[in-house]
């Protein structure tokens, strides 16, 4: 985690270009050696072009039995298939200025740029195409995808280039995800990375309408004080969304515990509204190694497609 933590704390110290490739160089070493074997993306599956038979096990799909095969070996066997479908990606990134914080190993920015960094890694193999649709508050720019890494290294510069600036107003998480609905008709995997705290009432809608087509994965960033705030004393707190500003005296006991209470219920919320949207739901969390989960949920995810398609899991 050392060299991750160190270019994701200190990007202010480093030029853009040498920041983004060394991510992606952190990234893709660590991922390779966490995720083994022969996997082709994010998004695993069964494909077209014939592969290796097996033996078939109660459960698999007859429709895939090869006949040939069973005939000479005197028992049922299946023909697995190759993945070699094009994948098109679409990133949902989220810049608003409610995520130039952080209290732990990085800023909540530096996380989002970690987590595009590694999904877009993940998602552009194999000749895979990867756009972005990106939010500073009310504005939306759109990053038509393309296949190559010099493409994603142009959509994570973007990324990290965005300004600090505060008064740009609410996250406009709706206006993105209607936007990728529109530019996206084909069917593909689209990843919003955000912290979600925008009212839900007004992103549960687009993201199930989104859903609908697409495999959704929604990545929120949250960093500790998102969930319970220290006992330092009084403390000025600023709405980055309109620069509004208010003191909270943080030794009152009963104000860290009504800020705890309501937090939990806005972090069950959040979680809630993404499942009834039929998305899945990761955590990355400032104070965890994020790409470690981040793995974790690509071999869960995997494991899960390889047990629905009915193949003999590793």
């Amino acid at each position: 985690m050392a060299g991750l933590s160190d270019t994701l704390g200190l990007v202010g110290d480093r030029p853009a270009e040498e920041i983004v490739r060394r991510l992606t160089l952190d990234i893709t070493r660590r991922l390779d050696g966490m995720l083994h074997g022969d996997f082709m993306g994010i998004v695993p599956g069964r494909g077209s072009e014939p592969g290796e038979a097996r033996a078939y096990s109660p459960g698999d799909d007859v429709r895939h039995i090869d006949w040939n095969v069973t005939a000479r070996m005197q028992d049922p066997y299946l023909r697995e298939t190759i993945a070699d479908r094009e994948l098109e990606t679409w990133m949902l990134i989220d810049r608003s200025a409610g995520l130039d914080f952080g209290t732990a190993l990085c800023e909540k920015r530096d996380l989002v740029l970690g987590a595009s960094a590694g999904i877009g890694l993940l998602t552009a193999r194999g000749g895979n195409r990867v756009g972005a649709v990106m939010l500073r508050g009310s504005e939306v720019t759109t990053m038509p995808p393309r296949q190559g890494r010099r493409n994603l290294l142009g959509i994570l510069d973007r990324v990290l280039e965005s300004p600090r600036e505060d008064g740009t107003g609410a996250t406009n998480l709706a206006a993105g995800l209607q936007r990728i609905t529109a530019v996206a008709p084909r069917r593909g995997l689209v990843v919003a990375i955000s912290d979600f705290l925008a009212d839900p009432s007004t992103w549960k809608n687009p993201l199930g309408s989104l859903a609908i087509r697409h495999s959704v994965l929604c990545v929120q960033v949250v960093d500790p004080r998102d969930l319970d705030l220290p006992a330092t004393g009084m403390l000025q707190f600023q709405d980055p969304a309109d620069g509004s500003i208010r003191e909270v005296n943080t030794d009152d006991k009963r104000v860290r515990e009504q800020y705890a209470a309501a937090a939990g219920e806005q972090q069950s919320q959040i979680a809630s509204q993404i499942r009834a949207a039929g998305a899945d739901h990761l955590v990355l969390r400032t104070d965890g190694d994020w790409l470690m989960d981040l793995a974790q949920y690509v071999s869960r995810r995997r494991h899960r497609a390889e047990m629905t398609a009915g193949r003999r899991t590793r």
